[in-house]
């Protein structure tokens, strides 16, 4: 049986947000990935012969701790696949973010009160990266499963951002072929078809399909999953 390791990370919370998604959702997936009979429950016959393993990781909203505490977090699991999350308070539905910008950019202060100076991420890096999980397929189990979602042209210039550059310059570096994405979560809404935010469960089924599909994808990769316009 092959095994695929994953990690998934979300922030701490923040601001105004008593229900926070970007740690309930990775806390929710590892768990239900941590039951061996889910690998033996997909349907799909190239995932029947594959073992899921996720770990998470809450990161602190922090431009200079969250991508060390993710890198370490990466180099302890060695993962295949890295998924990072976060919240968009103004999102309908889950986003797909396609592109990572080098560029920090912040109007107000982080976690440690630093609004640090307009520059790029990397000096030396390229200007952005595109994302490596598998959009085209990802959305389309979306829509079987009527999960509200869309793609987001980049993660903006906050912390968000900034990790997902961060994970994106480090993933093209490495030798061995890693898939790794940025995905933004709603607010968490409870309330019978809202018109802003999701329910967890939603959530919670929507991280399942990243993952599906992503651990599908890095199976078997094919140039047309990559969905970038």
């Amino acid at each position: 049986m092959q095994q695929i390791n994953i990690v998934i990370s979300g922030f701490t919370p923040y601001d105004g947000i008593d229900v926070n998604p970007a740690v309930l959702v990775p806390v929710a997936l590892a768990e239900y990935w941590s039951d061996p009979s889910q690998s033996v429950a997909l349907s799909d016959d190239l995932l029947q012969d594959v073992s899921i393993s996720v770990t998470t990781v809450t990161l602190p909203v922090s431009f200079a701790n969250a991508w060390p505490m993710l890198l370490n977090a990466i180099e302890q699991a060695n993962p295949d696949i890295v998924i990072a999350t976060g919240l968009k308070r103004s999102a309908r539905g889950v986003l797909l973010e396609r592109c990572a910008t080098n560029l920090m950019d912040a109007a107000k202060p982080d976690a440690d009160n630093v609004i640090p100076p307009r520059r790029p991420i990397n000096p030396e890096g390229p200007a952005a990266y595109w994302t490596r999980l598998p959009l085209r397929s990802i959305l389309r189990d979306f829509a079987k499963h009527e999960i509200p979602a869309a793609l987001s042209s980049d993660a903006g210039t906050f912390v968000c951002n900034s990790l997902f550059y961060h994970l994106l310059d480090w993933s093209a570096a490495q030798e061995k072929r890693i898939l790794s994405g940025f995905v933004s979560l709603p607010i968490v809404n409870e309330q019978p078809h809202p018109q802003h935010g999701l329910s967890i469960a939603q959530q919670i089924a929507a991280g399942n399909d990243v993952i599906r599909e992503s651990v599908r994808y890095y199976l078997q990769p094919s140039s047309s999953e990559i969905l970038l316009g």
